[in-house]
């Protein structure tokens, strides 16, 4: 596997106990990319961001990740990709009766040999960078919903991961609050050269983040587009991309 490939999957099929929803995904992703993983609903985005968190098989096919064959890997090597990986849920899925500091802290106290002191440092940091100084003993009931994708996002954050998957991360959230997370999302992926893979539908953030994507055709059942979301529209490759992108416009009619 070359070099400058952080993920890289062959005729991958993903679906649910031999149900196949999506089937021949040939894509790449190279180091420090965010990629966005896009379509219309029910086709296949969340299960192919949990085929490749290893979280739900895949049906056929090959995934590599850091240049491990990931679908063949043992369960030691499989944790091991893992844990230089971290993912924000749709919710935060952050546990409700721990505090923010307390649920940053969980990976940190499971996966190393820090010691409180250290594991402390490391929470408060990883809070600050989200902007969440100072609210370190709130519960996630005490806060709003943009604040809890924040400390969802330390909490994916803690070890220091080479890649980091979003589900939806605009989900339930206000323009702002989801503008705020595109610009987390941006800082961290200038500041720390972190590879993110993130699962939307929302224009707003495709376009304000998405260095290369590709565009799950439900109909298909495969990729039907690849590219920067910008040039995709620029010169929309088939009719579905073309009114994705532009929430319904007419494909026909788009040089007149």
């Amino acid at each position: 596997m070359k070099q400058n490939v952080m993920i890289r999957t062959e005729k991958l099929s993903i679906g649910y106990e031999g149900k196949i929803i999506m089937q021949d995904l040939s894509f790449a992703i190279a180091p420090g990319d965010i990629f966005i993983i896009m379509g219309g609903s029910g086709c296949g985005k969340s299960t192919l961001l949990r085929t490749l968190t290893g979280l739900i098989p895949a049906q056929a096919g090959h995934i590599w990740i850091r240049g491990t064959d990931f679908i063949n890997a043992t369960p030691q090597e499989q944790l091991d990709i893992m844990r230089h990986s971290g993912i924000l849920y749709q919710g935060g899925a952050l546990f409700s009766s721990m505090t923010l500091a307390e649920n940053v802290a969980l990976p940190l106290q499971q996966y190393t040999s820090y010691n409180p002191e250290q594991i402390r440092q490391r929470v408060c940091f990883k809070l600050a960078l989200v902007g969440l100084a100072g609210y370190e003993e709130y519960y996630p009931s005490e806060i709003s919903g943009g604040m809890r994708k924040r400390a969802g996002l330390a909490r994916a954050l803690a070890l220091d991961p080479e890649i980091v998957y979003f589900d939806e991360p605009s989900a339930g959230l206000d323009p702002v609050s989801s503008k705020n997370l595109d610009d987390l999302i941006l800082e961290i992926n200038k500041t720390l050269g972190t590879t993110i893979i993130v699962v939307t539908h929302e224009l707003s953030s495709i376009f304000a983040i998405g260095k290369n994507s590709i565009f799950l055709d439900k109909t298909l059942k495969t990729i039907s587009a690849t590219g920067n979301p910008h040039e995709l529209l620029k010169n929309p490759p088939n009719a579905q991309v073309y009114e994705f992108l532009t929430r319904g416009a007419s494909y026909e009619k788009r040089t007149q």
